[in-house]
């Protein structure tokens, strides 16, 4: 294995990689076998079955740990820190997994319609999990929010679709004083902006579906830790349950991470040009992007999510429309370069409705507390021509 570099940008081609022993490839192959050959019961050269153990997944778990710091000794199965799933909210059932049944999480109040469904909808039921929300953007709601028996904090930041930036470094602080696990899902800002193991946290999630895989033709999850028994906890549940990533799927997003650096780039240098435009368009009520002055967590941001040293917002924009549904449809249905669609993270750009599509499944007394109205839109820069993007914005606000 080559000595792991310290550049994000040359992590990303090369961290947790090396050629092929046996051929010299420069990409690790897939290796698509179920199963391995023992030379005598039990005595094999560390592959059993693909369930527990691919070379191919292997090598995507390495890469995705080295960009967010763990610092777990890679060549101990058992305490490595990274994992790889069949999507993201089965990486986060893996970590729910963990908890015993009857056990309190605090999770941040707006989240992903897929978390928050998986979280109210199906563990608290078949689990036993409590769940309290609040907005942990706010530190002052989240000490009010903590009990004796809370087990996990998790938080995303941003989040999804509002873009509340939580401190992670506060937060992780906050949880170290009273030996809470915290875990934040990474998605939004990817490890290029902020590596949330660095400031104390236990576990980083990602969608690997969106940035990590970055062309919307795979769907992935990730947990990472730096934490060795966290680590042999999460290896066993995820081999006890089995929601692993194939191999295929682990190269599609291997091959993803490698241009990750250059396209969080183009993403966040984008979606700001993007952000100063709509925030002055008379068509737009409001703009939310985590690095524009007028976001209330700005300096959060600012000195949070970074490249280089130099403020990062990521490449999520959401949007108020001025007017009403009909004119938010007229709007989605005129773009062109946009494709109106959930997910988000990927080359292209994408623009959602989330009130309708991806937080559909939150109560719609939840939505209306957090803003998720009929006129909210979630926007998705992609890496296109940033020019053609404003036409097309602009061309579309016309019309509604």
């Amino acid at each position: 294995m080559k000595s792991t570099p310290k550049g994000l940008g040359t992590m990303s081609v090369h961290a947790g990689q090396c050629p092929c022993p046996t051929t010299g490839a420069v990409m690790p192959p897939v290796y698509l076998a179920s199963t391995y050959a023992q030379a005598s019961p039990g005595t094999h050269q560390g592959f059993e079955y693909t369930r527990s153990h691919n070379p191919t997944r292997y090598a995507m778990e390495r890469a995705i740990a080295r960009l967010e710091g763990s610092t777990l000794d890679e060549s101990q199965d058992a305490s490595f820190g990274g994992f790889a799933f069949s999507s993201g909210l089965a990486a986060i059932s893996c970590l729910l997994d963990t908890l015993t049944a009857g056990d309190r999480v605090l999770a941040m109040d707006d989240l992903y319609g897929g978390t928050h469904r998986l979280f109210r909808q199906v563990r608290t039921r078949s689990q036993g999990l409590h769940f309290d929300f609040a907005d942990l953007s706010d530190p002052a709601a989240m000490e009010a929010a903590l009990t004796d028996d809370t087990k996990l904090i998790w938080v995303e930041t941003p989040t999804n679709p509002m873009l509340k930036i939580a401190d992670l470094q506060a937060i992780a602080a906050m949880a170290k004083e009273r030996g809470i696990p915290c875990a934040c899902d990474n998605t939004f800002a990817t490890p290029i902006l902020q590596r949330p193991l660095e400031v104390g946290f236990d576990v980083v999630m990602h969608s690997a579906t969106k940035y990590l895989g970055g062309h919307s033709d795979v769907v992935a999850g990730v947990l990472v830790t730096g934490d060795a028994e966290m680590a042999e906890r999460l290896r066993f549940h995820q081999n006890s349950v089995g929601s692993v990533l194939g191999p295929f799927d682990s190269y599609l997003v291997l091959r993803g991470i490698k241009t990750l650096d250059l396209r969080m780039r183009r993403h966040c240098e984008s979606a700001a040009r993007i952000a100063d435009m709509l925030a002055s368009h008379a068509a737009v009520q409001s703009v939310i992007y985590p690095t524009h002055a007028i976001h209330p967590q700005h300096a959060v941001a600012c000195r949070q999510m970074q490249i280089e040293g130099r403020p990062a917002g990521g490449g999520m924009i959401t949007i108020e429309l001025a007017g009403d549904l009909a004119a938010s449809r007229r709007f989605l249905e005129a773009l062109r370069v946009f494709t109106l669609a959930e997910s988000l993270g990927g080359v292209e750009s994408l623009v959602n409705h989330p009130a309708i599509m991806t937080h559909a499944s939150v109560p719609a007394d939840h939505r209306a507390a957090l803003g998720i109205s009929d006129t909210l839109v979630r926007l998705s820069v992609g890496i296109e021509d940033v020019s053609d993007l404003l036409d097309d914005l602009d061309a579309a606000l016309k019309a509604c």
